[in-house]
């Protein structure tokens, strides 16, 4: 077994109960000894759990309030980076008991046998029978909306279950979400970053149905899927403004000098004002990007380019299927940019919007 001395354990918790101090002594008894619990705003009836955590020799820090969970692991993650100079890492578990010190041990021993900054992620198996179905399908739907928009594969995109080595965390401190979308952000820019995520196996532990859970379906459900909900909403609106564009100068070009081309022209001119912003939201609100406003503008609009010519090719050779009246050609349209919405996120956040290697 390593040596987990110079591994910071983090356990972020508000209102636990008597599970808390169960979590700290297994994880002492599997060697690690260096223990930080984060009170993330605890009713004053639940702060002795934190006193009994100080006996048993944990460092404490409290938040005034709750200011949710991705706050409480960036309050870790900086008290790491200040205090632990020569430690090698931070391993995150939940205090509840949902995490088994073997597997903690296990995620712990990958870590540091990655040749290359890794974080690695105690993945859970939803197939198992003792997993409440409205977590099932809440972590199935997440995992095949992730893989399918961003091309992240994860199985367990909300394990609480992390290992990471120093290398990384100034770059985990960077990034944006300061309840559970957190962690799902921390996904996504690992991919960007070519950070690599390597799952290890651990057991499915849920208990009373995950009833003591702080995750609010709704509210919560909203900020992780955050940048698919602004890209959505930034698509609609610049597909509304090309879409009313594109059938206003269809219906106007019926005469006239550009009759013979008007669906090229009608496509092209609508992509051209409804890009400027689409490039614009997309860049400051949806992506966050800080790379270089040259790079982003170039690689937008030769994917632009692409993408026009795709529309207008595929509208095209439809229409002379189905035939080339307006109505017609509305429907082809709006079926032809659908499809390529999906394929032009992927590519935005994969390469346009990519942010710049530190």
């Amino acid at each position: 077994m390593s040596d987990f001395s110079k591994i910071l354990v983090v356990i972020p918790s508000l209102d636990p109960d008597k599970r808390l101090i169960e979590v700290i002594k297994n994880v002492q008894e599997k060697g690690f000894s260096d223990i930080l619990l984060v009170d993330d705003g605890s009713a004053p009836e639940n702060q002795h759990f934190f006193d009994e955590g100080a006996a048993l020799g944990c460092h404490v820090l409290h938040h005034e309030g709750n200011k949710g969970k991705g706050r409480a692991l960036k309050t870790a993650f900086e008290w790491f980076m200040a205090e632990r100079k020569d430690a090698l890492g931070v391993v995150t578990i939940d205090g509840d008991n949902q995490h088994h010190a073997d597997d903690i041990a296990a995620c712990t021993e990958v870590m540091l046998q990655q040749k290359k900054d890794s974080l690695v992620l105690g993945v859970r198996d939803f197939d198992q029978p003792n997993v409440p179905p409205k977590s099932k399908f809440g972590n199935k739907c997440t995992s095949g909306v992730f893989r399918l928009f961003c091309g992240l594969k994860v199985s367990d995109t909300q394990t609480g279950l992390r290992v990471f080595p120093r290398g990384i965390i100034p770059q985990m401190l960077q990034i944006s979400g300061e309840r559970f979308e957190y962690e799902t952000n921390m996904l996504l820019v690992c991919k960007q970053a070519d950070i690599p995520l390597v799952e290890q196996t651990i057991r499915t532990i849920y208990i009373d149905e995950n009833a003591t859970t702080h995750f609010h379906p709704i509210k919560d459900s909203l900020r992780i899927y955050g940048i698919i909900i602004r890209f959505f909403i930034s698509s609609l609106l610049s597909f509304i403004l090309d879409y009313g564009i594109f059938n206003l100068l269809y219906t106007l070009f019926r005469t006239g000098f550009m009759a013979a081309h008007r669906l090229f022209f009608a496509t092209t001119i609508a992509r051209v004002l409804s890009s400027v912003f689409n490039f614009t939201v997309n860049r400051k609100a949806v992506f966050h990007s800080d790379a270089p406003l040259t790079i982003t503008i170039c690689r937008y609009y030769i994917l632009w380019g692409v993408q026009l010519l795709a529309s207008f090719g595929l509208v095209k050779l439809l229409s002379g299927v189905f035939g080339e009246g307006g109505a017609i050609v509305a429907v082809l349209k709006l079926i032809v940019d659908m499809f390529l919405y999906f394929i032009s996120f992927r590519i935005q956040q994969a390469w346009v919007f990519k942010p710049e290697k530190k």
